[in-house]
């Protein structure tokens, strides 16, 4: 007997910018992807919005399956920081975190990024094993250092967030 073939596991995401009318489907599927922290929906609005340039909507049969937000840093124009990554339960173990990641980094707006750079918990299991994919994807490494500290910046309510810098050497070698 066959098993039979899980559409999930076979069918593509689909990778886009993301809308306005995006933004309460990447609310929901970030509430349901614990224990990352939940935005107001209006925030998420706002991402998808006025960041689409550098924000990743992945779907399947039209079903929002990941969400990255991020932006071209203001005052440093060649680091792209990510906020926040959601891969939902259906849709992970498939690399799409990492597809997510590389279409941003292909678009006209990250031109000038030489370096990504995220913070991430010392729990977060999920995020520590992609980042350390994208790098060794990257050909590069993880700068980690503590960034938000649980007692200083966070009164002791959040965890410290350490913060990953992964130098985009295939990138800089394109550019030589």
């Amino acid at each position: 007997m066959q098993n039979p073939i899980d559409p999930m596991r076979v069918a593509l995401p689909a990778i886009r910018k993301p809308s306005a009318k995006d933004g309460a489907e990447i609310w929901n599927l970030i509430r349901s992807c614990k224990p990352l922290d939940e935005n107001s929906m209006y925030c998420n609005l706002l991402q998808s919005d006025h960041f689409a340039d550098t924000c990743s909507l992945a779907e399947l049969s039209q079903e929002t399956v990941g969400w990255i937000s991020a932006y071209v840093m203001p005052n440093d124009p060649e680091t792209l920081f990510v906020w926040q990554v959601a891969v939902a339960e259906k849709a992970r173990g498939r690399g799409l975190g990492a597809l997510m990641l590389q279409s941003i980094l292909q678009r006209p707006q990250c031109k000038t990024v030489t370096r990504l750079q995220t913070t991430i918990t010392a729990d977060n299991e999920a995020s520590w094993a992609l980042f350390r994919r994208f790098a060794k994807f990257q050909e590069s490494q993880l700068d980690i250092q503590p960034y938000y500290t649980q007692a200083l910046h966070f009164q002791q309510r959040h965890k410290t967030e350490n913060l990953v810098t992964i130098p985009l050497s295939k990138r800089l070698a394109l550019a030589a």
